[in-house]
């Protein structure tokens, strides 16, 4: 769950640069709603795990 976690954080933080610099320009919303959404999935990932346990 981990390896999921780091996955969605770090597709977060490229489409948060692409959308909160504007540098795609006309993708800037695009990239802001994927933002939001890979930010939801990190959160539902993190706290599954916590809930979760660890496991081996």
């Amino acid at each position: 769950m981990l390896n999921w976690t780091l996955t969605f954080l770090v597709l977060a933080l490229i489409a948060g640069l692409l959308g909160f610099t504007s540098i795609a320009g006309a993708a800037a919303s695009i990239a802001q709603i994927l933002f939001f959404a890979f930010v939801i999935l990190l959160l539902v990932s993190a706290l599954s795990s916590a809930l979760r346990g660890r496991t081996h």
